[in-house]
């Protein structure tokens, strides 16, 4: 319940492949082979984005399976945001925007100790 609030509240990330081609094509950075890099992991993701099941999935399996639907839907707002930000410092010479001036590793995966 909380995780499906929290990715509520986070909102919907644009594509980062929409996002990279709303960047100016004249930036120098837009050729460099770093940027197509970028661009490329962000096509993959997005091309990965549309096999798997997403919410729907939620709704076949039954209730139980909303939380883990909710974790996963986080998950995937979680590496766009990672994905558009990459592709901003890739292929944009301009500062980062706000929504994508972040720490990256506070989406880093928790480590857990085990005894």
């Amino acid at each position: 319940m909380i995780v499906a609030l929290s990715a509520a509240a986070a909102g919907c990330v644009p594509s980062p492949v929409d996002y990279g081609a709303s960047l100016p094509q004249q930036d120098p950075k837009w050729a460099s082979p770093e940027c197509q890099q970028a661009r490329t992991a962000a096509s993959d993701y997005a091309a990965r984005e549309k096999d798997h099941p997403g919410w729907g999935f939620g709704v076949l399996v039954g209730p139980y399976s909303i939380g883990l639907a909710a974790a996963a839907k986080e998950h995937e707002q979680q590496q766009r945001r990672l994905l558009a930000r990459q592709i901003h410092l890739q292929c944009s010479s301009q500062p980062l925007p706000k929504e994508l001036d972040f720490d990256p590793s506070t989406y880093a995966p928790k480590k857990t100790h085990y005894p």
